[in-house]
């Protein structure tokens, strides 16, 4: 998607554009403009309400949608690129260890740079965002969008193993990252966030 404007019709063949445009939110800060044949005010409201730009109804001229689209990209230009502002900046602490989301570093309890690769910085994130909450596989391949992940290989369970060499005191008794049976993993650390 880049910087450029998601152009979403809010009738879509495989579901509804106000529920993508919704899903696109929380995962991005690129631009939407709703286009769709509702013009009711409240139609309107509920589009820019789940997070659209500008709405279009139709029919509409090409040159109109040009003007949107460029006025949308002027209003949207200063906003930084990649998926919130906020989270670019955050710090989460457990542990004594901090995870800086902007740096893409682990720090130690000892003040030392842990060495993450990015599966593992992006699992270490996705178990620190959601502590406390037994995570299924499934969950965890969603919340690692972007990788290439098969439901029927041991990825995610090696990815953890991984992972537990480099931030568990013991591996072999993992405090922080626990396996939950039959089921998944659940993060145990109480985890601050912060700047």
């Amino acid at each position: 998607m880049g910087n450029y404007p998601d152009l979403r019709d809010l009738t879509l063949p495989d579901g509804d554009g106000l529920t993508v445009g919704r899903e696109i939110r929380t995962r991005s800060v690129v631009p939407i403009i709703m286009v769709t044949g509702k013009g009711d005010t409240i139609d309107r409201v509920v589009g820019l309400e789940v997070g659209a730009d500008d709405y279009i109804a139709k029919p509409f001229h090409v040159r109109k949608v040009l003007a949107r689209v460029r006025a949308v990209l002027r209003r949207t230009g200063s906003r930084p690129r990649g998926s919130d502002a906020a989270a670019q900046d955050e710090r989460l602490t457990f542990e004594r260890w901090v995870l800086d989301v902007a740096k893409r570093e682990l720090m130690s309890p000892a003040g030392e740079i842990c060495e993450l690769t990015t599966s593992e910085f992006d699992l270490l994130r996705a178990f620190a965002t959601h502590p406390k909450r037994v995570l299924s596989r499934n969950q965890i391949m969603d919340l690692l969008r972007g990788h290439d992940w098969s439901p029927v290989d041991r990825s995610i369970d090696n990815l953890v193993v991984r992972l537990r060499r480099k931030v568990e005191t013991d591996p072999e008794s993992a405090r922080l990252i626990k396996t939950v049976r039959g089921v998944g993993y659940t993060f145990a650390a109480d985890v601050k966030s912060g700047r």
